[in-house]
């Protein structure tokens, strides 16, 4: 396993604390005799933006799902801030300023683009059930909204619903509702699927702003060039377990990354 250092990243003011914003020790989700991830230690630095590849199959959404505990663990540690964090019900996650997308659009479908990104920046008052949010939606300021709006290029969207818009935008609205919560911690679970070389090349500018300000994230992702271009770090898994970390392009030329999921198309990177 490569044990190549995470570069260093420029972040306004240069808010990075000694201890990761993100940690997990010996993480095992088993689904019966399926191994979806098996004995995972990763640690994760304020401000920097953190990458996981691999092919299907390979236990990344399931790690995600772990750490937002919306799947329970086999066994392992998770700490956040340093503290332990794997006994946190999923309904607090918002609270602690986590916040994730999924890989398929989770929109409200009755709710516009507005409203949908409500929920976020209403999210961290929220007691965890979608009852709470519907019936006080806009209890929040609207600065977050406005702001989740126009850092995703959503202009113009505002009253549009779900089903009005290409599924490359509606990916969009989800990263804008994510980010109306003022997230500490921002997990992305294939944030440009769907989208054209345009949007993509948006997305990633995004992540890098988002970084510089301060922001740790860690995406999922299966454009291999996006996460080389976007990430400052990368993790590649393969059958539930840590294969290969360290400068993304240094993982992408990893033999056992490229026999496990890339090939060679990436040998000169």
């Amino acid at each position: 396993m490569s044990t190549t250092e995470p570069t260093t990243s420029p972040a306004a003011g240069d808010r990075r604390t000694n201890t990761p914003v993100l940690q997990t020790v010996d993480v095992a989700v088993h689904f019966g005799g399926v191994k979806a991830v098996d004995g995972v230690s990763l640690s994760m630095d304020e401000g920097r933006i953190y990458g996981i590849i691999g092919p299907n199959g390979s236990g990344k959404s399931t790690l995600l799902g772990a750490l937002t505990r919306l799947t329970p663990l086999t066994r392992g540690e998770i700490l956040f801030d340093g503290e332990p964090f794997q006994e946190v019900p999923a309904s607090q996650i918002a609270a602690r300023r986590i916040a994730r997308t999924f890989q398929t659009v989770r929109l409200l479908p009755d709710l516009s683009v507005r409203e949908n990104i409500q929920l976020g920046a209403d999210a961290s008052k929220a007691t965890g059930t979608l009852g709470w949010w519907t019936r006080n939606l806009g209890t929040a300021g609207s600065a977050a909204v406005d702001s989740a709006i126009e850092r995703t290029n959503l202009g113009g969207f505002d009253d549009w619903r779900p089903a009005e818009m290409s599924y490359g935008t509606q990916r969009r609205v989800e990263i804008a509702r994510a980010l109306a919560l003022d997230p500490r911690l921002l997990l992305l679970d294939e944030p440009v699927a769907g989208m054209n070389q345009r949007e993509r090349g948006e997305i990633s500018t995004l992540l890098k702003d988002l970084r510089n300000e301060g922001l740790t994230m860690l995406l999922v992702e299966h454009d291999v060039q996006m996460m080389v271009d976007t990430c400052d770090y990368v993790f590649a898994m393969n059958m539930g377990r840590l294969i290969a970390e360290g400068r993304p392009t240094d993982v992408v030329r990893d033999p056992q990354v490229q026999q496990a999921y890339l090939g060679k198309r990436f040998k000169h990177a």
